[in-house]
């Protein structure tokens, strides 16, 4: 389930943006409970010879939607949670290791099922319309995501994937998988991260076989909407799964980080689940937001075609936890090929404990960047997609500094102070500044910002 609905917007750049026809060669592979196939990575650009995209053994065409890099698919098939002895790795296979001990179906098999290997192309359908988000919803704006054309788009949550696997049939999974969103710039923060979702049906006797008189208990009826439950589910079945989604999410919460862990709940929203909550964990004193979750909508999962049960959808990042559980600072780190950061999570059981030894602390260098905004709309994502394309991983942190609207002309100016620093060696001056110039010519030709550099 996604974890915010904090989005901006994309604007398409002639050189940083996609070329005419990019190949990315990779199988979309599809596991349960052990599998875990990965897709190649294998990345090439062609040159231009038609307005389409190939992706994954697929062609689409571009039309204005189009919007997403080559920088971001030169991340499409790495599958970092499948790399063995990744720390998301690591974390994936704790979270499997413990549904897979702590929930035993009928036959002593795994109840839950794990799917690690879909492919992160998913159709505007599967990412919102069949989890009920509404056309006007902010999450759906080509600023805030990754879109091959109006049809089609790299995921923005593993979400995508819940109407299709219950309408296999599916009562209990686990979906694991990269997702893509444009966002701010710091040391939390990446255009490609990692999550899981796990969804839980019941029926009716699933739910209440243990509750004591539950044989006259009900999951539907024809009631109203509240803010603790939708109109089609009786109290005590909406209390009762939320009970069970708590439990287990805090008996998950508390095996990764030990016993003493202090969690707590807040009430949130989110599209396709009502009433929904995000889980918070004191973590050395600080409160985190780790996940969200929340009784399924049941129009979803009427619609997916199980009209007749009751379920539970969660949803939580994978780069999230490992940085708290290894004390990992800075999100980049995850794409780091370097040994000294890898060779950290080469232990010989998923539950060793491991502490992250940070590389040297090289120094930052900072250059701050001043245009005018253009007249038409601009996003300060449309920036933050940019220097990002230019300035790849050199880039730690994009802070907006300053904005100045001049009194007479009414045009705006923006300020942003862009924080140098390579997680793995020192950067040059002259290096950042050929950087840096790079960032300020390209905003001015594919952002069409007048320059006060």
């Amino acid at each position: 389930m996604a974890m915010l609905w904090k989005f901006m917007r994309v604007a398409k750049y002639s050189k940083t943006a996609l070329s005419p026809k990019v190949n990315v060669r990779g199988i979309s592979t599809h596991s349960r409970h052990c599998s875990s196939k990965s897709a190649p990575s294998d990345f090439a650009a062609n040159a231009p010879c038609s307005n389409t995209v190939e992706l994954l053994g697929k062609a689409y065409p571009q039309d204005d939607y189009s919007n997403v890099t080559e920088k971001i698919l030169s991340k499409v098939g790495k599958n970092l949670h499948n790399k063995k002895h990744h720390p998301l790795w690591l974390i994936k296979e704790q979270v499997k290791d413990h549904f897979y001990k702590q929930y035993v179906g009928r036959r002593g098999t795994p109840l839950f099922s794990v799917y690690d290997g879909l492919s992160p192309v998913v159709t505007v359908q599967q990412n919102f319309d069949t989890l009920l988000i509404p056309q006007n919803h902010v999450s759906r704006r080509k600023e805030d995501n990754y879109y091959l054309n109006r049809d089609h788009m790299l995921r923005a949550h593993t979400s995508a994937h819940q109407w299709d696997l219950i309408h296999s049939g599916l009562d209990a999974f686990l979906a694991v998988g990269d997702v893509y969103r444009r966002d701010t710039i710091d040391n939390t923060h990446y255009p490609v991260f990692h999550q899981m979702e796990g969804v839980r049906l019941f029926s009716c006797h699933e739910l209440f076989s243990n509750i004591k008189d539950g044989e006259g208990l009900q999951l539907f009826e024809q009631g109203h909407r509240t803010a603790h439950k939708q109109d089609c589910h009786t109290m005590e079945a909406v209390r009762l799964v939320e009970f069970d989604l708590k439990r287990v999410l805090t008996k998950l919460m508390t095996h990764i980080f030990g016993d003493g862990l202090q969690v707590r709940w807040v009430d949130c929203y989110f599209p396709f689940t009502h009433p929904s909550f995000e889980m918070e964990i004191n973590f050395q004193g600080e409160w985190m937001e780790v996940l969200g979750c929340g009784v399924m909508e049941q129009q979803l999962v009427n619609s997916a075609g199980a009209q007749d049960k009751i379920g539970w959808a969660f949803g939580l990042g994978l780069e999230r936890l490992a940085m708290i559980l290894y004390e990992i600072p800075d999100i980049r780190l995850f794409w780091s090929e370097d040994e000294r950061f890898l060779k950290q999570f080469n232990v010989p059981h998923i539950w060793q404990k491991v502490k992250f030894q940070p590389l040297s602390k090289y120094p930052p260098l900072i250059n701050d960047i001043s245009f005018w905004l253009p007249s038409e709309t601009y996003s300060e994502n449309d920036f933050y997609d940019l220097a990002r394309t230019v300035g790849g991983d050199l880039i730690e942190k994009v802070v907006l500094v300053d904005k100045f609207t001049h009194p007479k002309t009414k045009k705006v100016s923006h300020c942003y102070r862009i924080i140098y620093r390579h997680p793995e060696r020192t950067l040059t001056q002259d290096e950042v500044h050929r950087v840096h110039r790079a960032i300020e010519e390209s905003a001015v030709r594919e952002l069409g910002v007048e320059g006060r550099f």
